[in-house]
């Protein structure tokens, strides 16, 4: 692939993912990405082959930049594996109740919206979510071996529960329009971790990757 190729095929996904993260995959046209994007529409078919070709590439794009800042977090020296986790959770938090939707996860976002529409996007969402989970399962490993963390867990039937808990949060903070629901699976999530009760839950917010 050309430097030039790569540049405009990078400047579509990236001028795409702050407008489906605001508004979901279906309402959006091609014209509003592309206007955004500021390239012609042949331009776009000449790097996918249809809107749901496009999806892929967004969302598997999407997860390789979130596990690569996932991957920046738990390897930052000088924090036990208990704080990296918890800098994740509120950065989570961040992203989903933030004032602008560039960050807005786009697993949250079009999960139950794609799923059922589109079979190769449902499978990069599995691929993404799976992902993540197993990075989180490394992470809850590396906690329970420098101590910080006692579960009672295995590391990857952990982590599934945990994801599963966030992803169905957000969705609940959305229907809610409150950040009740993460104040519930913060207190959840520490009870998991086998935290303190005396530790501060808001010691770590908007420190995230």
């Amino acid at each position: 692939m050309s430097r030039e190729t790569k540049s405009a095929r990078q400047t579509i996904l990236e001028s795409a993912q702050p407008i489906v993260g605001a508004k979901g995959f279906s309402a959006v046209g091609l014209n509003e990405i592309l206007q955004a994007a500021d390239v012609p529409k042949g331009s776009f078919y000449h790097y996918f082959n249809s809107k749901d070709a496009f999806g892929v590439v967004l969302l598997d794009t999407y997860f390789d930049n979130y596990l690569s800042g996932m991957e920046q977090l738990f390897n930052q020296p000088g924090l036990s594996q208990h704080a990296k986790l918890m800098r994740y959770w509120h950065s989570w938090i961040d992203n989903q109740t933030g004032c602008t939707d560039t960050g807005k996860c786009l697993a949250v976002k079009l999960g139950a919206e794609v799923s059922d529409l589109s079979e190769p996007m449902r499978l990069a969402l599995q691929r993404g979510t799976a992902r993540t989970i197993a990075l989180l399962a490394v992470a809850l490993q590396r906690g329970i071996e420098d101590g910080s963390l006692k579960v009672a867990q295995h590391p990857e039937s952990l982590a599934q529960r945990l994801y599963a808990l966030w992803l169905g949060t957000s969705v609940m903070s959305k229907i809610t329009r409150t950040c009740a629901p993460f104040d519930e699976a913060l207190w959840l999530t520490r009870h998991l971790l086998g935290c303190p009760e005396h530790t501060d839950t808001h010691t770590y917010r908007g420190t995230g990757k």
